[in-house]
């Protein structure tokens, strides 16, 4: 397979990351263009989705359970699972990094970008997004207070007004303003889904900038930094495997099961590093190393996939065509995000 043009500018954020981190007053600008570009982002999706779009999601109440099911039950299985690779594989600190990231919700922003860029079932794709992220404000804390015998104190007012503030409010202000704006919205797509990849590089850059300026990188030696890549690599890929193959045998359809795979295979980091700083104080740092990781992987490895399914998608299409006597049009990669036939993809936390 070619190497996605949206791979090399995920990896040359992380080199512009790594080699200019942002520091200071630049960090803060970086963070708040983050968050206002998320916040911009789902407000776009919401004077784009038609309320019946957006309640029909609501109601798939089967791929929300399965999506929690994944996020906050199999993740943490395999998180404890996992235990047994410590001395050999993961020091201790870095085996409580990745357990912590086990616990902590599931994306937002990417994973529903993700579903648009594969033609998946978006609507219900942000609502599950928002429900776990809405759970894991309470689960993860308490999760993490159980397993890893810390305290429960992760949950806290501020974070119930930053999600609100963050998702629902700019989504129901685009909702409410979606009989006057919502046509120009879309004949913007390609505006729009340059938009969503923008933000998600962004987040990129925010994040791994941070870990730069923290120096994690320089606490873990290249062997143990190689095995902690290792263990996440597979538990990534059992994660797409679980959720991709299980959504099958549950019979739910194709667009439904791009959304589960999307969002029970993925963790935030926007969510992980708060609660990181309340359980783990001093080595927080340390602590968010495994999820950083984990981040960048799960963003360069789904890209690749989005981009298939929706391969996959126009693939089929054509054949369609093709079968119902209609002059057949070349197949070519996928649009933006953006261009879906769902036409929306958000999130409020960059995940």
């Amino acid at each position: 397979m070619p190497i996605d043009p949206y791979i090399l500018l995920l990896l040359g954020t992380v080199g512009l990351a790594a080699l200019f981190p942002a520091r200071g007053t630049a960090s803060d600008v970086a963070s708040g263009a983050s968050t206002a570009a998320i916040a911009f982002l789902f407000f776009l999706y919401g004077a784009r989705l038609s309320t019946r779009e957006a309640m029909d999601g609501l109601k798939h109440w089967r791929l929300h359970v399965t999506v929690l099911a994944c996020t906050f039950v199999v993740f943490p299985l395999l998180g404890l699972a996992a235990r047994g690779l410590v001395p050999v594989l993961l020091t201790h600190p870095l085996y409580q990094g990745l357990l912590f990231l086990t616990l902590v919700p599931s994306t937002i922003q990417s994973s529903i970008a993700f579903t648009s860029m594969a033609r998946g079932n978006v609507p219900a794709a942000i609502c599950a997004g928002s429900f776990s992220s809405l759970v894991g404000i309470v689960i993860t804390p308490l999760l993490a207070a159980a397993v890893l015998g810390g305290s429960g104190g992760g949950f806290s007012a501020d974070s119930v007004v930053k999600i609100v503030l963050q998702l629902l409010v700019p989504f129901v202000a685009g909702q409410l303003l979606r009989r006057w704006i919502g046509g120009f919205v879309t004949r913007h797509k390609k505006v729009l889904g340059l938009v969503d990849r923008g933000s998600i590089l962004l987040v990129v850059y925010t994040a791994f900038s941070a870990g730069m300026v923290q120096g994690i990188w320089h606490q873990v030696s290249a062997i143990r930094l190689g095995g902690l890549l290792a263990v996440e690599a597979v538990l990534l890929a059992v994660m797409l495997l679980l959720t991709w193959y299980g959504a099958k045998a549950l019979r739910f359809d194709r667009e439904d099961r791009i959304a589960i795979q999307f969002a029970g295979s993925k963790k935030s980091l926007a969510a992980g590093l708060p609660m990181a700083s309340v359980l783990f104080g001093a080595h927080a740092s340390l602590a968010v190393l495994p999820l950083m990781l984990f981040h960048q992987m799960q963003l360069m490895v789904c890209a690749v996939i989005a981009k298939r399914r929706a391969h996959d998608a126009e693939a089929r299409e054509a054949e369609a065509r093709e079968a119902e006597g209609a002059a057949p049009r070349p197949v070519t990669a996928s649009a933006p995000a953006a261009e879906s036939r769902t036409a929306v993809g958000t999130g409020t936390r960059s995940g």
